[in-house]
């Protein structure tokens, strides 16, 4: 029979038993610790996902720094997505917040969107339900697990001023595979010494599918825009929003006559000389609307079937059939449709329907659709002979009659 061993071995034989329990107990309260928080972070995202989201991106902050945003549209276009894209999608938001957009740098598009209360004076445009508006500005879930990557954009709006680029890029931001700058980059124009990498610090991160987008519509009347958007990717594909020269021409003057009340009248900036009609083509109200003339440029470095020319006119009277058709240029599944917009009578001009669980839609704001000047019939007139020519041979470029000289 063995001898018994020295006194207190039995403690120390069960000494490594209490420390292997003690390490699973650790080892199970941090696994629960940390589920709480995961739980805890995820239940306080997904409270405000209750119906459906339309997340519009924040506009940039001024110089240049653009706020990117994710866009989900509503219960039927959710149906449409796989698992794995809303899985995506569903990262990249975060609790809404209103806001209005900041208007844009001189020389572009200047309009804010803006929150309004329903009008009566509002008539639908197509039927169906809006769909909720929130908003997912940087920091969001996806970011912090490094989801996604800034890539430099894939399509541009390049044009043209007062022509209708703020109103197409935020109703393209409806689409979720859409993502673009809110501010104007004017980079081809302004910044081009600063660089491709600053250039691509500006844009948002995008997922898999998603198109990176950004506009500045003096590109289009800049002389070096061409070769430089060339020379950063030669598949970049280009949208034109072009209008009637005429309104455009007066339109321009009555957005500088706002900031300026002092400056001389539309005629008399409109011609060298007023007895001979001899119009004066070195105003830039009246220079870019020569559309044909800056049309040529952009041939020697892009092919014609690699731009596309969006009607002004009809992104008011028909928005949905002008975003099918860029919709279709972008290679995007055509998810903006008549349901999406409402036409306020007020304004002149299509908003998007109001968010599910608010009263109040987005529309263009304040500095959009502002009373134009009365101008003398015989110059407007005047200007029609003027660009009639031009207009021919720009209809003619593009295969597309606008109508203007109808």
């Amino acid at each position: 029979m063995a001898p018994p061993g020295p006194a207190g071995a039995h403690p120390a034989a069960a000494e490594p038993l209490s420390r292997s329990i003690f390490r699973k107990f650790l080892l199970m309260l941090c696994s629960l610790l940390t589920s709480l928080y995961v739980f805890y972070c995820l239940a306080e995202r997904c409270q405000t996902l209750s119906g459906p989201v339309v997340g519009l991106s924040a506009a940039g902050e001024e110089a240049g720094a653009p706020g990117p945003g994710v866009l989900v549209g509503g219960r039927t276009e959710l149906a449409l997505w796989s698992s794995a894209t809303q899985r995506k999608r569903f990262l990249q938001l975060r609790p809404g917040q209103r806001r209005r957009r900041p208007a844009g740098r001189d020389g572009g598009e200047e309009a804010a969107w803006e929150e309004e209360t329903p009008s009566l004076t509002g008539g639908p445009v197509g039927s169906g339900a809006g769909s909720s508006v929130a908003e997912a500005p940087p920091g969001t879930l996806a970011l912090l697990l490094d989801e996604g990557s800034k890539q430099l954009p894939q399509a541009i709006i390049i044009g043209v001023k007062k022509g209708g680029t703020r109103a197409l890029l935020e109703f393209l931001r409806v689409h979720p595979d859409v993502r673009a700058v809110g501010a104007e980059p004017h980079f081809f124009d302004r910044s081009y010494d600063k660089g491709l990498a600053w250039y691509r610090d500006l844009m948002p991160r995008t997922l898999d599918g998603q198109i990176t987008m950004e506009k500045t519509p003096s590109y289009f009347v800049t002389r070096e825009a061409p070769a430089r958007i060339s020379a950063m990717s030669k598949d970049t594909k280009l949208i034109v929003v072009v209008r009637d020269p005429v309104t455009r021409a007066i339109s321009d003057y009555t957005q500088t006559l706002s900031k300026r009340p002092d400056i001389p009248t539309f005629e008399s900036l409109t011609f060298k000389n007023r007895t001979t009609g001899l119009i004066d083509t070195s105003w830039s109200a009246i220079q870019i609307g020569i559309y044909a003339k800056h049309l040529e440029h952009w041939l020697h470095h892009f092919p014609i079937g690699q731009m596309l020319f969006v009607s002004g006119e009809r992104l008011i009277s028909d928005p949905a059939g002008e975003l099918g058709r860029v919709q279709d240029f972008l290679g995007l599944k055509r998810i903006i449709t008549d349901k999406h917009f409402y036409f306020n009578k007020t304004k002149g001009f299509p908003c998007l329907k109001k968010a599910e669980g608010s009263s109040k839609p987005h529309c263009l704001g304040k500095t959009k659709g502002r009373t134009h000047p009365e101008i003398d019939r015989e110059v407007v007139q005047r200007l029609r002979d003027f660009y009639r020519p031009f207009n021919l041979k720009f209809y003619q470029m593009t295969g597309q009659d606008f109508g203007w000289d109808g």
